[in-house]
């Protein structure tokens, strides 16, 4: 009697920030190996519970899982979607399926480190073996360092030293999708997975969703930006116009690789007939590798989570948020500033908000309103469909002046020259800010300016920017000369 063969390895791919299947570096890695593949995908309860039963992100989660099923369930596989605890969860599944390997993409936000330590010391109890790869970023915590051999804590330098680096192959596709995955598929009756009401969501969450969930919209998205892409260094500042790409919710779940968008940006660049036709391509180029030094900066300096970059910063006097009522104001767009408020209503009626209006409304409540920039940080968490902690701390530590590289303490962004730069004849505020739609092209940066000035349920500006301007001066004055304010810790 012959030896029975041993069973078919099968190894767990953990999908989190790449809910994809092309260019899946965690599924590229589990199909360089002997045996057979099963995605799985946990809704954390830990990331869940704290959330809004109306949260726009988790529909978006959702969306995306439904494509990726339907493409599995077509190749004669399928994707495990579970409800729990990552670190109760996974060891389940990898004795519901004997598993004798697990693969993910890491990830360097300092709650997800120690979930995966979790997972990963559930795991080897069990003998299960773990893999983390790289996918989130070109480049990842200390791949790019100052000659020195320090994390960089200035973009531009950053920047170069990322070009410098960079080769092709930084940027290669993993071979993962559907020709890779056929025949290499776990074929087990898996449960249907959860939906949104069982979940603890409101199921019409995703209903109003512009940017919908999946592998092909954001390919689409991608090729409808690569048809303005030569436009968009002049219309990226511009909210009336469509000048982004739309594309960082995708990003920031990984329904797009950014590989792929690195690759058609330097494809971009590399056919330019000239300097000035690749304007556009390198802009935006460089904005992806922001993305990165942000995410190093996280990985380098998790300190950032609790405080300010630049630990002196700590030490300022910001106003308590419930000494009036400026901060609930904030949130509301009611600050009586037209593109604040503009701004403030896009992110509360979409859960999107323009880039340049982040930056707008950022430097408003912490330079306009004196209110510490973790109260705006906390908010945007919760709104954005795009939130990311790296990227959102950065930007808010960038417009507060207490962050990395960040703007200059003593440039304050003044709320309405900015909306006459950048919404010139003030379509953007019509969409948003109703209340004022009749006032004309320069009355309505200035509403409370106009003669005979009357609209109901708008009222004035809450603050006088120019007082404000001299209290932030002042807050920011008795630390500039502190020893090392300026630099790096």
């Amino acid at each position: 009697m012959s030896a029975a063969s041993p069973p078919t390895p099968v190894t767990l791919v953990w999908c989190r920030r790449d809910l994809r299947l092309e260019d899946h570096a965690a599924l590229a890695l589990a199909l360089s190996r002997p045996g057979m593949v099963l995605p799985v995908f946990v809704f954390d309860r830990a990331i869940l519970e704290p959330l809004a039963r109306f949260d726009r992100r988790v529909a978006f989660i959702h969306q995306s899982l439904e494509a990726m099923q339907a493409t599995l369930a077509s190749l004669g596989g399928g994707l495990c979607v579970v409800h729990g605890r990552a670190e109760e969860e996974l060891p389940r599944l990898a004795a519901a399926f004997q598993a004798t390997r697990m693969v993910a993409a890491r990830d360097h936000e300092p709650s997800a480190i120690a979930r995966d330590v979790a997972v990963e010391e559930a795991l080897r109890a069990m003998g299960v073996s773990t893999d983390w790869v790289k996918d989130q970023s070109i480049f990842e915590h200390q791949e790019i360092l100052t000659q020195a051999a320090k994390p960089f804590s200035v973009f531009t330098p950053y920047k170069n030293a990322w070009l410098k680096a960079f080769t092709p192959a930084q940027a290669a596709a993993f071979e993962s999708g559907p020709q890779w995955l056929k025949g290499r598929l776990l074929n087990k009756r898996l449960a249907a997975m959860p939906s949104l009401d069982a979940l603890g969501f409101d199921a019409t969450a995703g209903d109003d969703l512009k940017t919908k969930g999946s592998q092909a919209n954001a390919q689409a998205l991608l090729q409808d930006f690569l048809r303005r892409i030569d436009h968009y260094q002049a219309a990226r500042d511009f909210p009336a116009l469509r000048g982004p790409s739309y594309l960082s919710v995708h990003l920031r779940f990984g329904t797009i690789s950014i590989r792929q968008l690195v690759r058609e940006a330097m494809a971009r660049i590399a056919s330019a007939a000239s300097e000035q036709d690749a304007t556009g391509a390198r802009t935006w180029l460089s904005e992806l590798i922001w993305r990165d030094f942000y995410m190093q900066i996280l990985a380098n300096f998790p300190h950032v989570v609790h405080g300010s970059f630049k630990p002196q910063y700590d030490k300022i006097e910001w106003r308590d948020p419930a000494s009036n009522d400026w901060f609930d104001a904030w949130c509301e767009g009611r600050t009586g500033y037209p593109l604040v408020d503009a701004g403030m209503r896009q992110l509360n009626q979409s859960g999107y908000m323009h880039n340049r209006l982040r930056m707008v409304v950022a430097s408003f409540l912490t330079k306009d309103l004196g209110i510490h920039w973790k109260h705006g940080e906390a908010y945007f968490a919760k709104r954005l469909n795009d939130f990311d902690l790296s990227a959102n701390n950065g930007g808010w530590q960038w417009a507060a002046s207490t962050g990395c590289d960040a703007q200059p303490y003593f440039r304050i962004f003044n709320p309405v020259s900015q909306s006459e730069r950048f919404d010139p004849a003030g379509a953007f505020i019509r969409r948003y800010v109703p209340e004022i739609a009749h006032l004309g092209n320069k009355q309505i940066h200035s509403p409370w300016l106009a003669a005979g000035f009357s609209a109901k349920g708008y009222g004035g500006p809450i603050v006088d920017h120019d007082v404000a301007r001299k209290e932030t001066l002042a807050r920011f004055a008795v630390l500039k000369d502190a020893p090392g304010a300026q630099d790096a810790p």
